[in-house]
């Protein structure tokens, strides 16, 4: 029954681990971006909500009401601004401009804020839990696995339901048809990157009410959202939920056998992985 126990409980921690991975996926699938700074954006938006619930004293779920947008509007700005004019055949322009976010951000923060570590308080929440027989489910894990379906399945609508989704395709595919047919590359670039950014503002939240944080903390988050996304399938929305459930069930079954495996047990998984499926387990076909 605990070995039960532990796989429900890595489901659960997949469902975070999903969200940081929905963002990068997405960018990623519509630009061929690879973005460094992921990791330091989540931490970012956790800063903020951390800002937010001091400043004027509201929940941190409430808090998602300013930092969802505004992580928005950072990420429409950085790609209209700066990621568009590295843009191009060559990969390794927006891989450095990424790479000097992330350490810029996490100065930043540690000027800031200290490299104390801190935490969103959410009050019951954080250690209610449901008994189902033997096995005890935590309501705020629950809540953010919920939270990933939702996430996951309204990006997989829009992306091919609505007019934004085939401006995304689009744009995807055949970058320069698509620019003679009026869709404004740039634009839609700044909004998938936008769009990247406000997922990445629920997943920051959701961390920082679930663990501490510290400016530092984002090259783990970008590690495990990078084996999410990979485990998953290269350009597969909903193979991401499958490689975030994936690494944290092989974190929490590695931490059952020693508690110093648990992150390393996640890294093996996600290696023979890759040796067996270099595109992953759910690689959209083209």
């Amino acid at each position: 029954m605990d070995w039960i126990n532990a796989t429900i409980q890595g489901t659960l921690l997949g469902g975070l681990y999903a969200l940081f991975a929905a963002g990068l996926s997405l960018i990623f699938g519509i630009m061929r971006l690879v973005n460094i700074a992921h990791g330091d954006l989540i931490v970012l938006s956790a800063y903020l909500a951390l800002t937010v619930t001091m400043a004027i004293g509201v929940h941190p779920f409430l808090a998602l009401v300013f930092v969802v947008p505004a992580m928005a509007v950072l990420g429409y700005a950085l790609q209209r601004t700066v990621l568009n004019r590295t843009m191009g055949d060559d990969l390794l322009p927006p891989l450095l401009v990424t790479f000097g976010f992330s350490v810029i951000i996490q100065n930043a923060l540690q000027i800031g804020y200290t490299a104390d570590p801190q935490k969103l308080k959410a009050g019951a929440i954080e250690t209610a839990s449901l008994s189902i027989g033997p096995i005890t489910v935590g309501v705020l894990p629950l809540l953010v696995f919920i939270a990933a379906i939702v996430v996951i399945g309204a990006l997989q609508w829009m992306f091919y339901k609505t007019a934004l989704g085939r401006a995304f395709r689009a744009t995807s595919d055949l970058q320069d048809i698509a620019q003679l047919m009026g869709l404004n590359r740039a634009h839609v670039f700044g909004l998938a990157m936008g769009l990247s950014l406000a997922v990445t503002a629920l997943a920051g939240v959701f961390l920082g009410i679930r663990t501490s944080f510290d400016p530092a903390a984002g090259g783990s988050r970008l590690i495990f959202g990078f084996e999410a996304v990979i485990i998953g399938g290269l350009g597969n929305i909903w193979g991401t939920l499958a490689g975030g459930v994936i690494l944290g069930v092989a974190q929490t079954l590695g931490a059952k056998l020693n508690p110093g495996f648990q992150v390393l047990a996640g890294h093996i998984v996600f290696l023979l992985i890759l040796a067996v499926r270099p595109r992953g387990l759910f690689p959209r076909m083209d």
